[in-house]
């Protein structure tokens, strides 16, 4: 009982370490695109609070997903294609350019 308290108390006294995710914004479009390739599905920081998870192709996605364009601002490059996004088609979709 005493260690279960002990270690209740050490976890609520030690502070939280956050996670920073990586962010395109501070990258070269080559940099962001070639992060994308390298994990194949990764979480992206797109400037300010905004965050969006990016994948190398369709196989990264649910089954009834399909893979959309990702374009996204990089330290060079307002609107650099870093990879994919994952989307899930509604019934009025017909796959195009964008995809």
């Amino acid at each position: 009982m005493m260690i279960r308290i002990a270690t209740a108390a050490l976890m609520v006294a030690a502070p939280a370490a956050a996670q920073t995710r990586p962010s395109s914004t501070t990258m070269t479009c080559r940099q962001a695109a070639g992060l994308v390739q390298a994990r194949g599905a990764i979480v992206l920081g797109t400037g300010g609070q905004t965050y969006d998870r990016f994948v190398r192709d369709r196989s990264f996605c649910e089954i009834t997903e399909i893979a959309r364009r990702a374009f996204r601002p990089t330290r060079d490059n307002p609107a650099c294609l870093i990879g994919y996004t994952c989307y899930e088609p509604g019934i009025g979709d017909w796959p195009g350019e964008g995809y």
